[in-house]
């Protein structure tokens, strides 16, 4: 960009982005399958209201666990069962008509969310894991209270008490995790202003963001947030877009321009013609499509509810059957029975109802603190598949903020210090993107800027002053070629844009301004390279900077001057190829990428790439969050097998020695025992889900 003045550089035309017109249907939510374990309900809604809403159900669930907890304990105490297993005898007047009272509470108070949950599942005709623990709890307290009542038999009390407090327990930790991660989207909401300053005739107010309405004209200061999406009706500006759409060159706006609520301002004062606010703004859709796609199941959550299915239908099949066996081989019901009752309630399971929803809640919730919002849980497990990461450069490898690489002096009467400083005292006044990073540099070093005298802006090439008694000219490399002077081979190197200072018509030395590598990209990249994943990078600038970042990044490989659609190509050959790739993109011209891709990945905090197209989203656009997604990931799938495999292999064993396959050795489970392999194993299930927390990263 060789035209330095205040020109209108190639911009990415981000008003003819129309967010209204944003294709959400690709996903219908209505349709997502929330009702699968959704736990009666608890699934956070849209925001503050869902959000009020999933607080009243954890603390719901929080009081049902206490009341639960405090009367199994005085039921364990008194259960016969517990006291022939541990070897003491305590019976209270009238013990097994208490039992029957507290148990009464406890299944009717503790279970409510579960009965209510089964018959939300089989009006959906999906059984699920509400089915089976209802069957379990429902089958513990009949029968129960039918051997209070006259039926010969011993009681399950105990083990309908523990059953549903480790099932509440498990469900308020799942809950908890969950708006532990809703939290997390909070951040994007923080990326709009709570005040806005609204224009009516001369006087200007300011009012509550939820005031505004639309058509409403809206000063925006400089420095500020833009609160709404809109037109410009007076003004003009930089605005610094980086964080929607990753462009690091902050863009030119003037009248009749969109721009995006969240975007901040640059030095110029603008007047906005407000298009969408609240609800409608883009980035609300942003927010919303998020907490949908966190709601939405991955297959493996959709797997322990197809093995709790299939645990309902062989529970009641092997149940009834084993009823029937034992009236046919001539024992009497009630031994029969309580056979079946016992197969019934070990089929559900403790360990399974936990398995899943305690990983997803840890991995969600500890993804969230680390800046990863999972918007599709099988992207993320997925990515233990990933091969090949292809990453767009701005905003991701480099900072995403334009400012000074390099100052150097080519006449040794002049520092480096002074060739900045005189730069600086022709720049102070204008709000170009490359004057506003000369002078930021300057502040960071605190030098005193001078005044300039016969100040001149030489038309498309630059500007000149008086300095100090000196001739200072700030220009563009194309002013030198036109004036015959040589330019020095590396004034270009790897620098996106170069200004030249002329100092009494002689060349004293040049300013390089680029998109900074950030220094945790490098690390990131011995991640990466570790674990056999190639890292490769496409990018819209030019051959020169292109390969001076994979160059000294160490990338696989790269491309250059990329089109939005040829990044498409690139995944599309990538994955013909038999690679599994994850694409990390900011812009909007990254969505058509990220979609094709196996894992999108969206980096800043949101744009509409987030909204419609990406996978995951990282917060802070740090590649080494990419590592820890990558390597978490595969962490989180282990344990979800594990868990599974814990789960279901402690019911494969339990059930049909519950059942009495061995009765002829003389070996049956008993209720007790079996009981108790249950309990353990779902306090395994339990801490090998908490071990998860460790194989992250950072926090």
């Amino acid at each position: 960009m060789e035209n330095h003045e205040h020109h209108k550089h190639e911009e990415m035309d981000h008003s003819k982005m129309d967010h209204s017109k944003m294709d959400h249907k690709k996903e219908d939510h209505s349709k997502m399958n929330h009702g699968d374990g959704d736990h009666s309900g608890h699934n956070p809604g849209h925001g503050e209201h869902g959000h009020d809403h999933h607080k009243m159900m954890i603390a719901d669930f929080r009081k049902r666990f206490w009341v639960t907890l405090i009367l199994t304990i005085p039921i364990l105490i008194i259960s016969p069962m517990i006291q022939g297993f541990i070897g003491y005898e305590f019976l209270l007047p009238g013990n097994q008509y208490i039992l029957f009272a507290l148990s009464s509470v406890v299944y009717f108070y503790g279970g409510w969310p579960f009965i209510t949950g089964f018959w939300s599942e089989v009006k959906k005709g999906a059984p699920g894991m509400m089915t089976l623990i209802s069957m379990a709890i429902t089958v513990a307290y009949f029968y129960s209270s039918a051997t209070v009542f006259g039926l010969e038999g011993v009681d399950f009390f105990w083990e309908l008490a523990t059953l549903i407090a480790i099932m509440l327990v498990g469900h308020w930790i799942e809950m908890k995790s969950v708006l532990g991660a809703s939290k997390a989207l909070q951040l994007l909401v923080s990326m709009m202003p709570a005040e806005a300053h609204r224009v009516k005739g001369d006087t200007v107010e300011d009012i509550q963001l939820e005031d505004l309405l639309k058509d409403d004209i809206i000063l925006v200061k400089p420095g500020e947030k833009v609160p709404a999406d809109g037109i410009i009706t007076e003004g003009s500006s930089y605005l610094n877009e980086s964080m929607l759409t990753g462009e690091s060159k902050p863009v030119k706006k003037e009248e009749k321009d969109k721009v995006i609520g969240g975007s901040v301002n640059g030095n110029g004062s603008l007047k906005v013609k407000v298009e969408h606010t609240g609800k409608d703004s883009y980035l609300n859709k942003v927010i919303t499509m998020v907490e949908e796609a966190q709601k939405s199941k991955s297959k493996m959550q959709n797997l322990s509810d197809r093995a709790a299915k299939w645990l309902t239908y062989i529970a009641l099949g092997i149940g009834f059957g084993t009823l029937a066996v034992w009236l046919i081989l001539g024992f009497p019901f009630v031994y029969a029975l309580e056979r079946m009752v016992t197969v019934m309630i070990i089929a559900c399971p403790h360990a399974l109802g936990l398995a899943i929803p305690l990983v997803v809640a840890i991995s969600t919730a500890v993804s969230a603190q680390n800046g990863l919002l999972i918007r599709n849980r099988t992207a993320f497990e997925e990515s233990r598949k990933i091969s090949v990461l292809l990453f767009d450069k701005t905003g991701t490898l480099t900072k995403g903020d334009f400012g000074v690489t390099r100052i150097e002096s080519v006449d040794e009467k002049f520092s480096k210090e002074e060739i900045l400083r005189f730069a600086s005292a022709l720049e102070q006044s204008s709000e170009h993107p490359i004057a506003v990073g000369i002078i930021k540099k300057v502040k960071e070093g605190k030098v005193a800027i001078p005044n300039p005298e016969n100040f001149n802006a030489i038309t498309g090439k630059g500007v000149e002053a008086n300095v100090e008694g000196k001739q200072i000219k700030v220009v563009s490399p194309g002013y030198l070629r036109d004036e015959k002077i040589i330019i020095p081979e590396d004034a270009y190197s790897d620098a996106a844009e170069t200004v030249v200072v002329l100092i009494d018509g002689e060349l004293a030395g040049y300013i390089a301004l680029a998109d900074e590598i950030r220094p945790e990209s490098a690390e990131a990249i011995k991640v990466f390279k570790k674990n056999n994943i190639k890292v490769l990078m496409a990018t819209g600038d030019n051959e020169r900077t292109a390969k001076a970042v994979s160059d000294k990044l160490g990338l696989d490989g790269y491309y250059a001057e990329v089109l939005p659609h040829q990044k498409v190509e690139i995944v599309k050959e990538l994955e013909s190829k038999g690679e599994f790739v994850a694409m990390t993109g900011d812009g909007v011209n990254d969505a058509p990428a990220l979609a094709q891709a196996n894992v999108g990945i969206a980096v800043g905090s949101g744009t509409d790439v987030a909204a419609e197209t990406a996978d995951i989203i990282l917060v802070n656009s740090n590649p080494q969050d990419i590592a820890n997604l990558i390597l978490f990931g595969k962490a989180t799938y282990n344990k979800m097998i594990q868990n599974l495999v814990w789960a279901t292999g402690y019911n494969v064993i339990a059930i049909p020695l519950a059942a009495g396959v061995l009765y002829s050795t003389g070996f049956v489970l008993g209720p007790a025992v079996g009981a108790v392999l249950m309990s353990l194993s779902t306090i395994i299930v339990a801490i090998n889900a908490q071990l998860l927390k460790k194989k992250i990263g950072k926090k």
